[in-house]
């Protein structure tokens, strides 16, 4: 994500973030248990990207006030 997707998440409604973020969660989920089985490298989903994206919409989250 760019600059330019973190002032999208600041547009983006509260309700909405905290759909993103639950879906982030899920994804990350699913992605370590793919890796955790032995699934092939090339096509996992990289962890660490969707890791940086929980933390981006937690720091809008934090901006407004709210702690999730």
């Amino acid at each position: 994500m760019t600059r330019k997707t973190m002032e999208e998440l600041r547009k983006m409604s509260t309700e909405a973030l905290i759909k993103r973020l639950n879906e982030l969660k899920l994804e990350l989920f699913k992605a370590r248990t793919q890796l955790s089985m032995g699934g092939p490298p090339e096509k996992a989903i990289p962890v660490k990207n969707i890791r940086k994206n929980i933390a981006r919409v937690l720091t809008v989250l934090r901006e407004r006030g709210l702690k999730y």
